[in-house]
């Protein structure tokens, strides 16, 4: 068994309400806030695969803080997966944050990911994975970290960005199964085994300095 990842078909418009209140409705067809050319400002949509929530609280927080930034910004659930072409429609850059269960990323996260590889038409992509494994600092870049490595490489991604964030360990919204199984991790791993606790390892700061590095990816961003 190898550490896992405890993280939980909509589109929201920029800016949303917080990660606890949105719901699975949004003015999607609004269109791009224009550039002072009269062109549309580059999108950014920013997709999410979750089981716990955490992977979707992290996209809530790219959303908002490209959303401050002046970045037009929306935001796509990979739960299931939708067609590649609908999910990258209208977007410049397309940022995909996947959460790893027991060793592997969510299957929708990778599913959606090899058709996007396949895909004749996609934009650039950033890429960022939620696991626990990346608690320890050791594991928290895209050549550390043993989950996205293997991604990136299996699927012959070539994101032109990527991260690794630490998700939320939450023992008590954990079935009893999964409990068992994840205190099982944590002991070979070192991390706590009471079954009781909850700890959120995700670095904040590291997702909003994220956030940054996908707006320095656009092609341009003018007011």
């Amino acid at each position: 068994m190898v550490p896992s990842g405890a993280d939980g078909a909509a589109l929201w418009a920029a800016t949303p309400p917080t990660p606890a209140t949105m719901t699975d409705h949004a003015d999607v067809d609004r269109p791009p806030t224009p550039t002072a050319s009269g062109l549309p400002a580059p999108l950014v949509r920013i997709c999410f695969a979750s089981r716990d929530g955490q992977a979707r609280k992290i996209a809530g927080r790219l959303v908002e803080r490209l959303g401050d930034d002046g970045v037009a910004v929306d935001m796509l659930d990979l739960v299931p997966a939708p067609p590649v072409a609908e999910a990258v429609d209208g977007a410049s850059l397309v940022v995909v944050v996947a959460a790893v269960l027991y060793g592997k990323h969510l299957k929708d996260a990778q599913r959606f990911l090899a058709a996007y590889q396949q895909h004749a038409e996609t934009p650039p992509l950033a890429l960022a994975s939620v696991n626990l494994t990346a608690r320890k600092p050791g594991k928290r870049t895209a050549e550390t970290n043993p989950y996205l490595r293997k991604l990136i490489a299996r699927l012959g991604l070539q994101p032109v960005a990527t991260a690794v964030f630490a998700g939320r360990l939450n023992y008590p919204a954990y079935r009893w199964s999964d409990r068992q199984i994840i205190r099982f991790i944590m002991l070979v791993t070192g991390g706590p085994t009471d079954g009781k606790s909850v700890f959120e390892y995700t670095d904040w700061p590291s997702v909003d300095a994220f956030a940054a590095e996908i707006r320095a990816a656009l092609p341009s961003i003018r007011a």
